[in-house]
């Protein structure tokens, strides 16, 4: 039996249908974690080199710079907080002489002060850093956080080891399993942030599998590698981009108790100008991330104060349908994404990725937008409104964000998902050539955007046409693909949270460039794709 969930604004009566899903660790606390997490974590700025006095200077400044007005009210423990032994009874102990007062005391201390205290632990049987892991200790350890006043976990995933007769994969799946029924039996459940997917982020169909479990057990999902930390070697510009990349591939998996965390913002890390960590904010707000800065936040700028409490950018990111920007296009130069507000406002951002200031023009029926129709768009960082129809021009720095609010009028409310169905595993875009489906490098043109509506026969069926001419839907028979008049018996798909494009002739497949349908198997990377924000999804294939 497979259950089908959405996202579903209908923007004229301001009606928002939330997921019907399996039972989720967001759907059983649907309070938990509502919107995505904002605060701060010690590691990408100071690694193990974090006491007391770090967490209770961070409140203060915090406080009297107006970042925890703005909404950053999490405070994070990372590696390195326990002492390297445990207590007789089997008890984590955190480190004295980091911590005089003791963890308890901190918390207090951070909860009087308006913030919460999160923590971390590994599945492992040791941290990354080396101390006392949570294997064999899931539910003490829950307990001992609970009792402390801590109300977030962070379990890693160093040193994780197979069963005999299980696999790599299916043992990190045993071990977080265990820590989401161990957190779920608290009087208070805590926000589990998990950190699986970024053990398996070099292998395609593993990785997919796990990100498929993932949102099951928890609230968020770190699923790829650690931005660069502050001493790092290596261009922290291109560590925020990788993981900005692997973001994009995920779309499909967030919605609102659920959010992908593409890691931390950094802004005083020494490797970025102002342009990039500006961007940073923004892609990442974008995307409705969690917002946690690993700074030094005493000698942040008075500019970066300013752009990280940006208000504008800081409602999108918090808006409560959680729905993630998608890639719309990419050329090379220019990333174009959108996404849905939840008040049925359409969001565009577009990050030049060049090396050159440039300029670009967007059809607003690249938004899902209708093109004969006037609209209001706000710039989110200088607050210019201006009315436009057809295009909207933009032009950017190398390595800097625009991220503007289309407000649309009841008349032209109406939104069809559009953007790149692309190629997962090896970023390929889907293309309309003639009459054939060929996945080729993305260039940005309109045979490489895709409109995907709902079907004449409704429900999670889907119509998937091409702007170079949106008569002729993608159609499946006989183990082709092919476009086709939309009446086209093969001309309705399934789109699953697993990634899989799916026709009653089975799924779409990548094959060397070309589109086949094949029989749906779950771990073919082959068949994995990522598709525009905000379509109906069904949870699962048949095989």
């Amino acid at each position: 039996m497979r259950a089908s969930w959405f996202l579903y604004l209908n923007v004229a009566n301001m009606a928002l249908m939330l997921p019907l899903l399996p039972v989720l660790a967001s759907v059983e606390s649907p309070g938990l974690l509502p919107t995505p997490p904002m605060g701060f974590n010690n590691w990408a700025r100071f690694q193990c080199d974090l006491n007391e006095s770090l967490f209770t200077e961070t409140a203060q400044s915090m406080l009297t710079r107006g970042l925890h007005k703005a909404g950053y009210n999490r405070l994070n423990l990372d590696d390195c907080w326990m002492r390297h032994d445990r207590a007789v009874d089997g008890s984590l102990q955190w480190n004295t002489t980091r911590f005089p007062n003791g963890i308890p005391w901190l918390a207090s201390y951070v909860t009087n002060h308006g913030f919460h205290l999160g923590i971390y632990q590994d599945a492992g049987n040791l941290t990354c850093g080396g101390f006392p892991g949570s294997y064999g200790y899931e539910k003490q350890d829950a307990e001992t956080f609970a009792e402390w006043g801590i109300d977030y976990l962070k379990v890693d995933g160093c040193n994780v080891w197979a069963e005999e007769g299980r696999t790599l994969r299916d043992e990190y799946r045993a071990r977080y399993s265990e820590w989401h029924d161990v957190l779920s039996d608290l009087p208070r459940p805590l926000i589990f942030s998990q950190s699986a997917p970024a053990y398996f982020a070099d292998n395609a169909s593993n990785w997919a599998i796990v990100m498929d479990w993932v949102p099951q057990y928890g609230e968020l999902a770190r699923h790829s590698t650690d931005v660069l930390v502050y001493v790092g070697e290596g261009s922290a510009w291109d560590s925020i981009m990788n993981n900005y990349d692997y973001n994009t591939l995920l779309v499909r998996y967030q919605r609102p108790g659920y959010f992908n965390d593409p890691d931390f913002l950094i802004p005083d890390h020494p490797g970025l100008t102002q342009t990039e960590k500006e961007s940073h904010f923004r892609l990442w707000a974008s995307f409705s991330a969690p917002l946690i800065i690993s700074a030094y936040i005493p000698d942040l700028s008075d500019e970066d104060v300013a752009y990280l409490s940006n208000e504008d950018l800081i409602a999108v990111d918090q808006d409560f349908l959680a729905q993630q920007a998608a890639l719309v296009s990419r050329d090379g130069t220019f990333d174009v994404l959108s996404r849905s507000l939840a008040n049925g406002d359409r969001l565009l951002t577009v990050l030049n990725r060049g090396v050159i200031t440039a300029k670009t023009t967007i059809s607003l029926d690249r938004l899902g937008l209708a093109p004969d129709c006037e609209y209001l768009a706000r710039d989110l960082i200088t607050g210019e409104v201006v009315t436009l129809n057809g295009a909207i021009e933009i032009q950017l720095d190398s390595h800097a964000t625009s991220v503007h609010r289309f407000e649309l009028p009841e008349q032209c409310s109406t939104v069809t998902p559009t953007g790149m169905v692309f190629h997962t595993p090896s970023g390929r875009c889907m293309t309309a050539s003639g009459a054939a489906i060929t996945f080729e490098k993305c260039r940005g043109s309109d045979s490489q955007v895709w409109n995907v509506s709902e079907s004449a026969e409704r429900n999670t069926k889907l119509n998937v046409s091409a702007l170079s001419d949106p008569s002729l839907c993608l159609c499946a028979q006989q183990g082709r693909v092919f476009l086709a008049d939309c009446a086209h018996i093969g001309a309705t798909w399934e789109h699953s949270v697993t990634g899989h494009l799916r026709n009653t002739g089975g799924c779409l497949t990548e094959v060397s460039g070309n589109g086949a349908v094949e029989v749906c198997v779950v771990d073919n990377a082959a068949q994995i794709f990522g598709l525009p924000s905000g379509i109906h999804l069904i949870d699962g294939v048949d095989e």
